[in-house]
């Protein structure tokens, strides 16, 4: 399982610590960089005599400067015996500073059962819970087929290495701790649920990944298979699992707090394996897309972990799940399909599928559930990827308030959003001859603004409901090792919707 350190609390001194390896923050200051050494126990004149020069010589000498990231080892006697010091550079102690910080720390003392860390003096509580994110996901690793041989990703991970802080206020730290670790274990069961081969991760068995939350988190769970997908409707999702021998699914979730004044609806797109259908995606391409599904992924990590953050808001998940394939049943470019609240959609291109499976989810929560907010996740476009890089997720809104919430918890996450806009003049790109709209832009006047039409064509079914979409495209995957990114799906938003339905502020 994903988050193998286990981090605890003492106030000791680290000098007291029986650790192989000690580290400790190094700030950036104007002058000088500036070591946090009151926790580790000595004065500045008690840890020149146990270094081979005076501290400021050394940190001169190492080239240490306390930006975020850096890090330097050498060997020192801390009184209990030549142990590894770490100094690493935490900048102004600034929460996302805190995190990447942390990431590199884990990272660099991998292979180290026990690491003892001495937390940056005055850093905020925000800071701290972003540190405990950088430790937790900064260890994440996935493996197939699962260590214990099943996938039950609700499961919790067993830690195989511990991180002792050390700080004068244990409480508080200890808190910030059981914060910050549900925080990654949400990112953590996203980015497995993403990373699962596709040759085994089925509508069906994404099914029995939701039911397992459901049991173990006191979710009320409601499965369509596909013979009730067609009696209630969802012509959307069966049109586009309609070319894979796998047939498609359509779950509901609901967390329903005692006292909850607020009703959200979660949609994630959940296409378990994205072909491109008839129009058929390159073969670069179609090799990243088993974690096309990151969206509903996402939104099922999400319910998983809203009771133990103490979440006051009531959530409805709705994951939308098919196959993207292509047979002799598969859509056609020039079908026209209807969706579930009755409007229909040409088929211009059976590889923007993920707006229309999205589509039925969303007009089923207008009818059936009356949400107060409605958001959907998605890695929905590659034209948000080339106008926003792999950094920065695209958001779009009908609302200013929920686009200020979503950006301020992106903010605090450090998943941020870029608010894009719903330019009203590329709308009629979506007209049709045969139906009520089209699924890509035609209009080729407009250039190829992808993303905002994908968005403009999920707007069609919101009506007046306060909506969001995040298309994460772009930052939903990672090529390698950066921050608290590894190789693979990434979770992005996990964590900023957690934020944003755990403030009260932002949800009342």
């Amino acid at each position: 399982m994903p988050l193998v350190t286990n981090v605890e609390v003492v106030s000791d001194a680290l000098t007291q610590s029986v650790a192989p390896l000690v580290a400790v923050a190094v700030r950036a200051g104007e002058n000088a960089p500036d070591p946090d050494l009151g926790i580790l126990g000595l004065t500045t004149a008690e840890m020149d005599a146990r270094l081979p020069a005076p501290l400021l010589e050394v940190l001169r000498m190492y080239d240490v400067t306390g930006k975020p990231g850096e890090i330097r080892d050498l060997p020192v006697d801390l009184g209990a015996g030549p142990r590894r010091l770490v100094l690493f550079g935490v900048g102004a102690a600034q929460p996302e500073q805190l995190r990447r910080a942390a990431a590199t720390l884990v990272r660099r003392t991998k292979g180290t059962d026990h690491v003892a860390v001495a937390l940056p003096d005055g850093a905020s509580d925000a800071g701290t819970v972003a540190f405990v994110e950088g430790l937790q996901l900064g260890s994440y690793a996935f493996s197939w087929p699962p260590v214990a041989g099943t996938a039950d990703f609700a499961a919790e991970d067993a830690a195989t290495r511990t991180v002792t802080l050390h700080h004068a206020d244990v409480a508080a730290v200890t808190s910030a701790v059981a914060e910050g670790t549900a925080l990654a274990r949400g990112a953590a069961i996203a980015r497995d649920l993403a990373n699962v081969p596709s040759n085994e991760k089925g509508p069906a068995w994404m099914v029995e990944r939701a039911r397992e939350v459901a049991e173990r988190d006191g979710l009320s769970c409601q499965v369509w298979d596909a013979d009730e997908l067609k009696r209630d409707g969802f012509g959307a999702i069966l049109g586009v699992g309609d070319g894979s021998p796998r047939p498609p699914r359509l779950v509901r979730l609901d967390y329903a707090p005692a006292e909850a004044d607020r009703h959200v609806v979660l949609v994630g797109k959940g296409i378990t394996f994205d072909t491109g259908g008839l129009s058929l995606k390159p073969n670069d391409n179609m090799k990243l897309m088993k974690t096309d599904m990151s969206g509903a992924a996402i939104v099922l990590a999400v319910m998983s972990r809203l009771a133990g953050l103490g979440a006051a808001t009531r959530v409805t998940a709705l994951l939308p799940l098919a196959e993207n394939s292509f047979s002799g049943s598969a859509q056609r470019p020039s079908d026209v399909m209807r969706t579930y609240d009755g409007q229909t959609v040409e088929i211009l291109n059976t590889d923007a599928e993920g707006r229309l499976v999205l589509a039925d989810a969303i007009g089923y929560a207008v009818r059936n559930l009356a949400p107060d907010v409605l958001v959907d996740v998605a890695t929905l476009t590659g034209a948000a990827k080339l106008a926003l890089g792999t950094t920065l997720g695209a958001l779009y809104a009908n609302d200013d308030e929920l686009a200020r919430e979503l950006e301020e918890a992106g903010g605090d996450a450090g998943e941020p959003m870029w608010r894009m806009p719903l330019e009203e003049q590329y709308v009629d790109s979506l007209d049709s001859t045969v139906a009520d709209m089209a699924n890509i832009g035609t209009n080729p006047d407009y250039g190829r603004p992808g993303a905002t039409e994908a968005a403009l064509f999920l707007r069609k079914f919101v009506g007046d409901t306060p909506w969001a979409h995040l298309d994460i495209a772009g930052p939903g995957r990672a090529m390698g090792e950066n921050g608290i990114l590894s190789k693979g799906a990434t979770g992005f938003s996990t964590r900023l919707l957690l934020r944003w339905l755990t403030t009260p502020a932002r949800t009342t």
